[in-house]
């Protein structure tokens, strides 16, 4: 079956992980259909059960997924596993669930990740004794993340984004449309994000990892018109933005590894990074830029292209608002040569229009849920005496953490003004917000 895949696929110009999924399953059905006839006219019938099962252990081997394969079929958040036999599944009701074993050794776990890597569509994936580490999306549309070597034992991470297709909209009635789900933004944050990408703001997304970050961008991201031609770039595919259908033009970029010996550079052979694919979308004429995530060398390309380009997306790790533009300028300045803070701040302040802050509340243990939030909205712009950007908190924490208006956006209101939005509409509920049902915590924010 692997043979007959791989002539089926040999013509392909490009080849999605969903497009190897699918034909995989066409070629395993089939064949197994067949193999259960023939048993059939032989007179040793196999029942439906067998049947399915051994098209199961077909895919899983084909697909090199393994007794992952089964895992992956019913809702979940996050897969971890720690070693063959710890295995732990986050549902997305805030459930901790625990697992049997995927392999049978830990090597045996190894060989089915390092199958995986190579199974890998469009771009090159490894993950051997030189290139301890991996992240890939799976044929099915998942995040890997694994590594051996560094760690006692293999570990590997699966994140399931459920809903590839978001709009604001959508963020507002969250906790009508699924009761384990909490608004993101109400309607007062709805308008005013959706007028920020009509008047091309460049926005930083923020927050800790798990907290919604990436729903709150493909929601921005949807009121990008559908024919405007952007550019996404991301270390291992995951937003899916040019596959939704909403965006036709939106052009999907993947960093690739590199493998074998060094160049000049130091730098492995045939290796691409973010870092040089900015620079590559601002020549392919690319209005939008959007970066699933800025984690490394990449933030100084990153800031330098939202410079130059309007409406420009990215996320970004931050334990807290306060520490965004530290974790910003600490990333900058560690891949650079000259080493100036208020360089670095002067930077940010010309690059970005707004940061977007993500906050998750977790009551999982004491038997809530968690929820997850917009808390700020902060405007940029030039620089304070003491050399950090000048900032205004338009939107901030109300009383249960969730973002209600606290100041009318000062540098952006006439860029908001051209694009139909009047910020005044932010005085009246100051303080208040327009959030249309209650969070439901089991403490109280204080």
């Amino acid at each position: 079956m692997s043979d007959e895949l791989s002539r089926a696929l040999a013509e392909r110009v490009y080849l999605s992980p969903r497009d190897l999924d699918t034909e995989s399953r066409r070629i395993a059905a089939q064949r197994v259909r067949d193999y259960v006839d023939r048993q059939t006219m032989t007179g040793s019938p196999l029942g439906p059960d067998y049947e399915r099962r051994l098209l199961d252990a077909v895919l899983a081997a084909l697909l090199g997924l393994g007794r992952l394969e089964r895992l992956l079929r019913d809702p979940f958040d996050t897969i971890t596993v720690l070693g063959c036999d710890g295995v732990r599944i986050e549902r997305p009701d805030g459930r901790i669930e625990l697992a049997d074993p995927v392999a049978d050794s830990d090597e045996d776990l190894v060989l089915m990740l390092q199958a995986l890597a190579r199974r890998a569509g469009g771009t090159e994936r490894a993950l051997t004794k030189d290139k301890p580490t991996l992240s890939m999306e799976l044929p099915t549309g998942q995040r890997l993340a694994a590594t051996y070597l560094v760690t006692p034992r293999p570990v590997a991470v699966i994140r399931n984004h459920q809903i590839l297709s978001v709009d604001l909209d959508e963020l507002v009635d969250l906790d009508r449309t699924d009761p384990n789900k909490t608004a993101m933004i109400d309607p007062l944050l709805r308008d005013f994000l959706r007028a920020a990408m009509r008047a091309g703001l460049n926005i930083m997304v923020a927050g800790v990892p798990g907290s919604g970050k990436t729903s709150l961008l493909r929601a921005l991201a949807s009121e990008i018109p559908a024919d405007e031609w952007f550019v996404v770039l991301e270390e291992a595919r995951e937003l899916g933005l040019h596959k939704t259908g909403r965006h036709p033009w939106a052009v999907s970029m993947e960093a690739r590894e590199g493998h074998g010996e060094r160049g000049p550079d130091g730098r492995p052979a045939g290796e691409i990074t973010l870092d040089d694919l900015i620079p590559l979308s601002l020549q392919l004429n690319a209005r939008h830029i959007i970066v699933g995530e800025v984690k490394s060398r990449e933030i100084v390309a990153m800031l330098q292209a939202m410079g130059t380009t309007n409406g420009s997306l990215c996320t970004i790790h931050a334990r807290e608002p306060g520490l965004v533009f530290d974790r910003v300028v600490e990333l900058a300045l560690s891949h650079r040569q000259e080493h100036s803070d208020r360089r670095a701040h002067l930077q940010v302040a010309n690059a970005l229009d707004l940061v977007v802050y993500v906050t998750m509340v977790d009551e999982s243990a004491i038997g809530g849920r968690r929820h997850r939030f917009v808390s700020h909205v902060v405007e940029v712009g030039g620089l304070t005496e003491a050399g950090r950007p000048r900032t205004t908190h338009v939107f901030g924490p109300g009383p249960d953490g969730r973002a209600v208006p606290l100041h009318q956006p000062d540098r952006l209101k006439r860029q908001l003004l051209l694009a139909g939005y009047d910020p005044i509409v932010l005085i009246t509920p100051r303080g208040r917000g327009a959030w249309p049902r209650p969070l439901p915590r089991l403490r109280s924010h204080a």
